[in-house]
């Protein structure tokens, strides 16, 4: 008779009290004991019939018994209550887990945890499933992740990326620098930090833009794109005509690079600051520090708009314009 024949592999069939011994057939209260008389150990029977090694061997009125002896030895044999302790210790330690977890290391699953397995897995979704299998790559993503930025001496991942991509560095080298495979960053930042991927994104973006500009920004002396706007748009009120005529680019690539770059656009700049410098002119020729005090002095003195044009050479309409009275 086979083995197959009295209980399958991977089960242990109890009926009450009794359990039925995969060798022989027979019904037992504790099939542990009666290994003996066929010259078997329990280690040796579990691995044999795919067993795990929690599964119980014996009845239920056995286990209950011997659940009590083992309580009342707790409370009244020391060396009992001792190595009790000092299991509860390293439970609440976590040493025990690891211990149990090196021990079943490289070791095959019994066909009992196989089939447990299954069991667990055929009650999950399928959605859940790929659910958890995405949890699991997201939480490697970001250990590998981690442990780069760490290895450089960063924080995080983003750190180290905005610190070497603002330095010149592609993606590429930098997931060479940090010991990962050359296309890590490109197929994964987004994932494990979309924040900074978005920002890495934006700065391509701006590089690719600023690529026509910087040729001939070289030749003018300026070394970025935000540099140059600044110095013609803002401190010397150049027209957006005027930089395009300059640079040899569009006025739309103009002002799409004003915006690009944060630099505020002033409609007919070279017009205001020739204004600007006019009023000025005439303030600073009558001893005042604005145009709006020379008005106010004279206006304190009883000259008509008319007096006053005529003292500064400028037009009534001018005049007027510069004292916010003409409607």
């Amino acid at each position: 008779m086979t083995v197959a024949e009295h209980v399958p592999v991977g089960s242990v069939v109890q009926v009450g009290d009794r359990v039925l011994c995969h060798l022989c057939g027979r019904w037992f209260k504790s099939v542990l004991a009666h290994l003996r008389s066929h010259g078997w150990d329990e280690l040796s029977y579990r691995e044999a019939f795919g067993l795990e090694r929690t599964a119980s061997l014996e009845g239920e009125s056995t286990r209950r018994r011997r659940a009590e002896a083992l309580r009342r030895r707790r409370a009244t044999d020391p060396v009992v209550r001792a190595w009790c302790e000092k299991g509860v210790r390293r439970a609440r330690s976590g040493a025990l887990t690891e211990a149990a977890a090196q021990a079943a290391r490289g070791r095959k699953h019994p066909e009992q945890r196989r089939r447990k397995t299954l069991r667990a897995l055929a009650a999950v979704s399928q959605q859940a499933r790929t659910e958890g299998v995405r949890r699991h790559a997201l939480d490697r993503l970001r250990t590998v992740a981690a442990k780069a930025a760490a290895d450089s001496g960063f924080p995080d991942i983003g750190a180290l990326v905005t610190d070497r991509v603002l330095a010149g560095r592609s993606l590429a080298a930098i997931s060479r620098e940090a010991g990962l495979h050359k296309d890590w960053l490109s197929r994964h930042l987004a994932v494990v930090d979309p924040d900074t991927a978005g920002v890495v994104a934006e700065h391509a973006r701006v590089l690719r833009l600023d690529a026509p500009w910087l040729p001939v920004l070289a030749d003018l002396g300026f070394a970025s794109v935000p540099e140059y706007l600044r110095d013609r748009h803002v401190r010397s009120a150049r027209s957006v005509q005027a930089i395009a005529a300059e640079t040899g680019l569009s006025r739309t690539a103009v002002r799409t690079a004003l915006a690009r770059h944060g630099v505020t656009r002033v409609p007919h700049a070279t017009s205001r600051r020739h204004v600007q410098d006019r009023a000025a002119s005439v303030a600073a020729r009558f001893g005042f520090a604005d145009v709006a005090a020379y008005l106010a002095d004279r206006r304190a003195a009883d000259l008509s708009w008319k007096a006053i044009a005529a003292e500064c050479g400028q037009s009534e309409s001018w005049v007027r314009r510069r004292a916010g009275l003409l409607r």
